[in-house]
């Protein structure tokens, strides 16, 4: 469950840090964010980092996926995954990571899809009472509600096409950055986006 700080403003915006940083994106070439489709977050368990990813329509009409991490502070030795940093109005300046290079999106995603888990319920603070963000995508995982590996580090983040491989510990991840990009087999989150019935799988585990 999250706090959303829906009166609060970001500077520079979301979409603004994500148009800077696509062209230096392999997967992204050419494309221009004409923009948000949906977006889905998952829970921190140390209640310290952001979690969400955010599906973009570009000008070509294709649907591009960026996971993204919310820090407080820099994290070490993630330089590289550094998208950049933004002043937000209620909790101070934040550090925006790619989140295939955050160990704590990696864990959140691993546990979602191990335990057939789903996003996490946002709500907003009013007049003193929570009150629940109807949530724009649907996400969940495919396993059996049985545990999931630790995952405490990334080892290696690779770009395949239109594909993002991320190594943590024991587990290998798929990415789709253009969704509908083809994954392979093994458990999955799949999404739905509004009340449609289509699905599509947005990420997969496999074993390295």
């Amino acid at each position: 469950m999250g706090i959303v700080h829906h009166t609060a403003t970001l500077s520079p915006t979301k979409q603004e840090l994500v148009e800077a940083w696509l062209p230096s994106r392999s997967w992204a070439a050419g494309q221009k964010i004409a923009g948000k489709v949906a977006e889905y977050r998952f829970d921190d368990p140390d209640g310290e980092v952001g979690v969400e990813t955010i599906l973009w329509r570009t000008d070509d009409d294709i649907v591009l996926q960026t996971p993204l991490t919310y820090r407080a502070a820099p994290l070490g030795g993630a330089e590289a995954h550094l998208i950049g940093t933004t002043e937000h109005s209620v909790l101070g300046e934040r550090w925006v990571y790619d989140g295939c290079g955050d160990p704590v999106w990696a864990a959140t995603l691993v546990d979602t899809i191990e335990t057939a888990g789903r996003q996490a319920q946002m709500f907003i603070e009013k007049d003193g009472r929570r009150v629940d963000v109807p949530p724009r995508m649907q996400v969940r995982g495919s396993g059996s509600d049985g545990s999931a590996p630790r995952v405490s580090s990334i080892d290696g983040v690779t770009d395949e096409d239109a594909v993002t491989v991320v190594t943590a510990d024991q587990v290998e991840i798929a990415v789709a950055r253009v969704v509908g990009a083809q994954l392979g087999n093994g458990p999955h989150l799949t999404a739905s986006v509004a009340d449609s019935n289509e699905t599509t799988v947005l990420a997969v585990l496999r074993r390295p």
